[in-house]
């Protein structure tokens, strides 16, 4: 992953979205393919500035929409 992942605190649109949207962008252009590894959730923090429980929730979304799936004590992945 190339790509720095940014958030812009101004923004109208909430954090978590921003975010949701940056990773579902890199996942479906392929940047971040089929089963290969987002970043980790404290990357993601420290890359971000968001909390913790806002990376999360940005990931939740991308869960609920079957783009990646977590694998406990092992990562986040892009689904097949």
């Amino acid at each position: 992953m190339d790509r720095r992942l940014r958030v812009d605190f101004r923004a109208p649109e909430p954090s978590y979205k921003q975010l949701a949207d940056q990773l579902r962008d890199m996942i479906l252009s392929g940047e971040i393919g089929p089963g290969e590894a987002l970043p980790s959730l404290a990357q993601m923090v420290t890359e971000t500035g968001l909390s913790m429980s806002t990376v999360q929730r940005a990931v939740r979304v991308l869960v609920s929409e079957r783009l990646v799936a977590t694998v406990p004590g092992r990562g986040i992945y892009v689904a097949p």
